[in-house]
């Protein structure tokens, strides 16, 4: 089984890793943690002489998305199964579902803030746009606290 963990650091995605963490899975289980890190849009003063380069602010967030997801990984060692880190940039959903199509995913596991209301329409939902375009299976952890609300 082929398990991709959708991880930003976040409680709700923390919450993702624990539920995997705490299951039993058939031995032949592998695991790939992927972090997705937003383009960077580079701002006017960026392209002042001396100013950071929008090149070396991508490497630093794509280095402390891998950095991110490693802590996640060394939560799931016990297990036994194989786990991997993959820092990708792009848009959150559609990085998440291409992975898991071209890794041949038959789960991905993702968390919910268990936004409602105005604050799921003006922020989106990640959760709903994987759920609503992957080819595989995908489980939603939500949060203890949200869903006891």
């Amino acid at each position: 089984m082929r398990i991709l963990l959708a991880f930003d650091g976040s409680s709700p995605s923390q919450e993702a890793v624990d539920e995997i963490a705490r299951r039993p899975w058939p031995r032949a289980t592998s695991i790939r943690i992927i972090s997705v890190v937003i383009p960077y849009v580079p701002g006017a003063a960026e392209f002042v002489p001396g100013a950071t380069t929008p090149l070396s602010v991508a490497e630093d967030h794509e280095r402390e998305a891998r950095e991110t997801a490693a802590r996640a990984a060394d939560r799931l060692a016990g297990l036994g199964a194989p786990v991997e880190i993959v820092a990708r940039q792009g848009d959150p959903a559609t990085t998440i579902v291409e992975e898991a199509r071209e890794w041949n995913a038959d789960l991905i596991v993702v968390g919910s803030h268990g936004r409602t209301g105005i604050q799921r329409l003006l922020l989106g939902s990640v959760a709903q746009a994987v759920v609503a375009r992957a080819s595989c299976s995908v489980e939603v952890v939500r949060r203890h606290s949200a869903v006891a609300a």
